[in-house]
């Protein structure tokens, strides 16, 4: 006789068993056949089934506790419910969601974060939208004066920016700095009287060990170096999205064009960082979560920059920044890879197909994991000022800058949990 929906639930039948008030789940044996898809049961039957198969709740692996947590489930206090749904033989899904006690702070630091993803992702293509649409509907009276306004302001972009020391300071940075978290490392004191690019490494997928350590105000920045300001640069095409750049500008975020650069760092009395993540938008599409490619032997513009104006170049490198998504996997010459690159020449910026996690469960969604972030700052490669400099002198000291950046990663690889044998790609 084929049990009923009740006998199922009480544990009774074909399937695996669930104790009243138990906290473990066993999967079933070879004797017991799984309810799915062997089971043929009718529509008013399924709930029941699913209501058994999704309260499935899995016991921690406390210390002394001697059990041992299903494969893929991660210690937690308390039992964290999991999902399962079996479509066909061989094949199932499991959603882990998020416990209800987490801590306040670690759900402040996800709020955070979402912001910020969702900042980068949506924010500039809902502004052209909306502005878009204020025309269509003509409410001049919104458009016209912000319209004049980004006319006569256009290239402030270019000229430093207009960084907000409220908005640099606000709360939610802490979170976000918390939520990895994000260290910045010093390996030798800087000179205040003069100018610096750091040359920023690796991508990844958005860049947040950049951003947080240089764009807000509560990284270790201002304690490590007294007396200078950063600048981090992006896309100038960021710049051309309405509303979305004057929020951009107020984080302390500036055009990553020549004469932004050359802006920074040609100003009198030293003091000022330029930090650019020299890989870009091409170098996201080889972020994948154990490898080390950098997009770097075609980049020498910021070479030439740095000895027009005798500003010293300083590798840094970001242990950690390509653990926080996963990317689908395409290597070069595959049609996804092809398709991506095609897109990144017309558009100028990369559209890596990345996941990680959700805001309620943790096996998908486009929140990054926690995982934490060790930006390490180099040692200075003095430049000399060439006001026109040749392509050997270029060349040089390009090379030296690969060898420096290379060194650095070797010196530091193993306290930041990288392989022995991993070693750095430059493309």
């Amino acid at each position: 006789m084929r049990p009923g929906p009740r006998q199922l639930l009480r544990g009774q039948g074909a399937g695996p068993t669930l104790a009243r008030g138990a906290c473990d789940w066993l999967p079933p044996t070879s004797a017991e056949p799984a309810l799915l898809p062997r089971a043929k049961l009718g529509p008013r039957q399924l709930p029941s089934l699913c209501l058994l198969l999704s309260a499935q709740l899995v016991p921690s692996a406390g210390p002394g506790s001697g059990r041992a947590l299903p494969t893929g489930a991660t210690e937690q206090r308390g039992c964290r419910r999991q999902w399962l749904a079996q479509s066909s033989p061989g094949w199932a899904m499991k959603v882990e969601f998020a416990p209800l006690n987490v801590p306040l702070a670690r759900r402040l630091q996800t709020v955070a974060v979402l912001q910020w993803v969702l900042y980068f992702v949506l924010l500039g293509q809902m502004s052209i939208a909306i502005t878009v649409m204020l025309i269509i509907h003509n409410y001049w009276f919104l458009y016209i004066p912000y319209l004049t306004w980004l006319y006569f302001d256009w290239h402030t972009p270019e000229q430093g920016g207009r960084r907000s020391s409220w908005i640099k300071n606000w709360t939610l940075w802490k979170h976000f700095k918390d939520y990895f978290p994000i260290h910045l490392i010093k390996t030798q004191d800087l000179d205040p009287s003069h100018n610096y690019i750091f040359g920023f490494h690796p991508h990844g997928i958005l860049a947040a060990g950049a951003f947080g350590n240089f764009s807000t105000n509560y990284s270790d920045f201002k304690e490590l170096f007294p007396g200078f300001t950063s600048y981090l640069h992006v896309l100038p095409l960021w710049f051309w999205c309405p509303v979305f750049r004057e929020y951009m500008m107020s984080i302390g975020l500036v055009s990553v064009s020549k004469k932004s650069v050359s802006y920074v760092v040609s100003k009198e009395g030293g003091g000022n960082i330029s930090v650019i993540v020299l890989g870009g938008a091409k170098e996201s599409l080889d972020a994948h979560p154990g490898k080390s490619t950098l997009f770097i032997r075609q980049r020498k513009g910021f070479v030439k920059i740095a000895l027009t104006h005798g500003a010293s170049l300083v590798p840094v490198f970001s242990f950690g920044e390509n653990e926080l998504f996963k990317q689908v996997d395409n290597p070069e010459g595959s049609w996804i890879r092809t398709v991506q690159d095609k897109l990144q020449k017309i558009m100028g910026f990369a559209l890596p197909l990345f996941h990680a996690r959700g805001v309620f469960q943790y096996n998908f969604g486009l929140m990054p994991y926690r995982k934490a972030i060790h930006t390490v700052v180099g040692h200075p490669i003095p430049v000399r000022q060439i006001l026109h400099p040749t392509e050997e002198q270029i060349e040089e000291l390009h090379q030296t800058y690969m060898e420096e950046l290379t060194k650095l990663f070797e010196e530091h690889k193993g306290k930041y949990g990288i392989p022995e044998h991993e070693t750095l790609v430059l493309k």
